[in-house]
Order: C-alpha cells, then sequence, then structure tokens
C-alpha cells in the first residue's frame, strides 16, 4: 500500500474517534455531573529505510477531559448534592471505588446513600454513609458533615483529582482514579442543588462538522490515491 494512504488512514481512524466522542458529549448534554471529552492527537514517525526517512502518521488515541465546573440547578431534593469547586465524590461500585460529579442520591433498604445505579456514597473515610431508620429531616453541611435530625452522622468524602494523565473515563459519570486520591481539604457542598453536564450542545455541534468536513476531505484523497493506483496498474498490464 502507498504511504501516503497508510499516513490518511491513521488520520481517518483519529477523526472516526473524535465523532463518537463528540457524539458522546451531544447525547450527555443534560446528563448531571457530565465532563465533556475531546481526542488528542499527536504525530509519531515511522521508519522507512536504513537511510532515516520517516513517515509521519497520526495518533489520536488519546483522551482529554475537561473538568470545568458545570452549571448549578436548585432541586431542594433533601439527598442531591453539588459541589461548588474542584473535587469529586466517591462511589463504590463492583469494580472499585470511582470518582463522579453527579450528585442525584438516595437511600436503599439498609439506609444507605446511593446513586441511581445503586452505588453506596461514601465518606471521607470510604466507608458507605447510613441513615439511620425513623429520622425526620436529614441536613447535609457546606463540608460536608451529614446530620440526621441534628445529629451528625458522617462526613461526605470530597476528594481531590488525581493527574489527568491516570484520571479514566468510564460510563457515564464515573472516573477511574488510576491510585490512591487525597481528600479535599476545605470541600464546598450545596444540598438541594444539582451541578449541571458542562457541555456546551452549540460547540460541540460545531465540532461535529468540522470533524465531518474533515474526515470527508480525507476520504476524497483515499478515493483519488485508489483510483491513482488501479490506473498505474491497468496502464502496466496492458
Amino acid at each position: 500500500m502507498d504511504n501516503g494512504i497508510y499516513a490518511a488512514l491513521t488520520r481517518q481512524s483519529g477523526l472516526m474517534r473524535e465523532m463518537r466522542t463528540v457524539a458522546n458529549n451531544i447525547a450527555n448534554a443534560n446528563t448531571t455531573g457530565f465532563r465533556r471529552e475531546g481526542v488528542v492527537f499527536s504525530e509519531y514517525m515511522v521508519p522507512l529505510d536504513r537511510r532515516g526517512e520517516t513517515l509521519a502518521m497520526a495518533n489520536g488515541r488519546g483522551r482529554m477531559i475537561d473538568l470545568s465546573a458545570g452549571g448549578m440547578t436548585q432541586t431542594n431534593g433533601q439527598f442531591d448534592m453539588a459541589l461548588d469547586g474542584d473535587g469529586f465524590l466517591m462511589v463504590q461500585t463492583p469494580q472499585g471505588n470511582r470518582l463522579t460529579r453527579a450528585g442525584a442520591f438516595m437511600t436503599n433498604a439498609e439506609g444507605e446513600l446511593v446513586n441511581p445505579d445503586g452505588y453506596q456514597l461514601l465518606d471521607d473515610g470510604q466507608a458507605p454513609i447510613v441513615i439511620p431508620a425513623g429520622v425526620r429531616s436529614v441536613g447535609i453541611g457546606i463540608d460536608g458533615t451529614v446530620s440526621a435530625d441534628g445529629n451528625p452522622v458522617g462526613r461526605i468524602g470530597v476528594f481531590a483529582a488525581p493527574e489527568l494523565a491516570k484520571l479514566r473515563h468510564e460510563a457515564g459519570t464515573l472516573f477511574d482514579p488510576g491510585g490512591a486520591v487525597e481528600p479535599v481539604e476545605a470541600p464546598v457542598l450545596r444540598q438541594g442543588f444539582l451541578e449541571e453536564s458542562n457541555v456546551d450542545p452549540v460547540l460541540e455541534l460545531s465540532r461535529m462538522i468540522e470533524v465531518q468536513r474533515a474526515y470527508e476531505l480525507g476520504q476524497s484523497f483515499l478515493d483519488r490515491e485508489d483510483q491513482r493506483i488501479r490506473q498505474t496498474i491497468t496502464s502496466l498490464t496492458r
């Protein structure tokens, strides 16, 4: 295969990944606590011969996570909470502890605070938070202290984001920290609020159009190269 086609194919592959990422961002524009993603392109050189000649190839496998804050919506939900500033909440999943900015919770049959998927919300010691049975009101302080009828029952854990290179986005709004995390010293939580997605649908739609046009240009180049190779083979075999 011609070297130009190799280079174009690596670019097309990266653009396809970016298109899927942009589409996922748009689909989650209204998902509580969602963080938009982008694809990071890099260039790497492939040696062609012993003389040191190389071919530049595109690599679109890197991911960029936008940790900028989303807007807040007041719900007045007793177990709804939003982080005002940096940091993540932590939930316990079958795959291990995961970070999230989605603050919609409820209680299960055991009185534990859980998210809609049933994953337990963890305190600052990474243990589940249990609301005693029969309480009439639950308060969440600005520092994450949970009180049931005025009596403290735990403190919601807020953990600092690890290095972006280690943070890995899983399904929905969950992130694998990729290692140990440290608690935020002075967290700020807002009870009765939820943080919105930080996706700007207009910008994402604009980016989708740009990626689509770039992909079409690359496909046009591949079609012309294929036609050129076919014509060359036909001429040489007459």
